[in-house]
């Protein structure tokens, strides 16, 4: 069950990247709040303290106050400075409680794969969210799958995860969640054998004879020559 947990935020008019920078100097966060039924969109600012009590709650649903109008949100999208990690900007997005939506939850594998343990396999893990459809107020935190009966060879699948009954997977059932493969075997370089050095050499010598041969014809016609000079001397 998701908890839900309180943020101020405001409403803001600056928007070019001077302003901007001025505001996360001074120890806040632009965003845009994106309203779920209308589509409106509407620029705010997130004081950085509020937003890391918010994160430290653990909360997944987050009540704020649009002008007058109180609003369930949730973080749509974070987005980080890729040298200093500082939050740059965060996108709040508005549900009504009695309204499905999709959303990714962490997978937590359970167990040590047998593949693994007792094979000697390397485990793959290409997923590691899953993708389902729910209530906000039913967001779990994460969703579970048990690893400990597979072999090498084998894998799991979406369709593989136990999910209760009010929650609908939106990932694709035969999308790979975890795997074990054989270890990678290192292959030895190729080695030139004395056979090959013999065969190169057996044709060198060939190749000599021909010469030897061409050159004796050669020879064989100036005899001739020379015979026919001495008759008609």
């Amino acid at each position: 069950m998701a908890n839900e947990h309180k943020i101020e935020i405001n409403k803001r008019e600056q928007t070019s990247k001077k302003e901007l920078k001025k505001m996360r100097k001074d120890g806040n966060i632009p965003g845009i709040y994106y309203s779920g039924g209308s589509g409106e969109s509407i620029p705010i600012i997130i004081a950085k303290h509020d937003f890391n009590l918010a994160l430290k709650s653990g909360a997944r649903i987050f009540n704020i106050a649009v002008g007058d109008k109180k609003q369930n949100v949730l973080f749509k999208s974070v987005q980080y400075h890729p040298v200093t990690d500082e939050v740059i900007h965060i996108d709040l997005y508005g549900v009504r409680m009695d309204q499905a939506i999709n959303i990714k939850v962490t997978i937590e594998l359970i167990g040590d794969a047998m593949g693994v343990k007792d094979e000697g396999g390397i485990l793959n893990q290409p997923l590691n969210e899953l993708e389902i459809q729910c209530l906000p107020g039913d967001i779990p935190d994460l969703v579970e799958l048990n690893i400990s009966e597979l072999a090498m060879g084998s894998s799991l699948n979406a369709s593989d995860i136990k999910l209760e009954d009010k929650f609908t997977l939106v990932t694709p059932e035969d999308a790979v969640i975890v795997s074990v493969t054989q270890p990678m075997k290192e292959v030895e370089p190729t080695i030139e054998t004395d056979e090959d050095e013999e065969f190169i050499e057996g044709e060198g010598d060939d190749g000599e004879s021909s010469t030897d041969q061409k050159e004796g014809g050669d020879t064989s016609q100036d005899d001739s020559a020379s015979e026919e000079n001495s008759d008609s001397e």
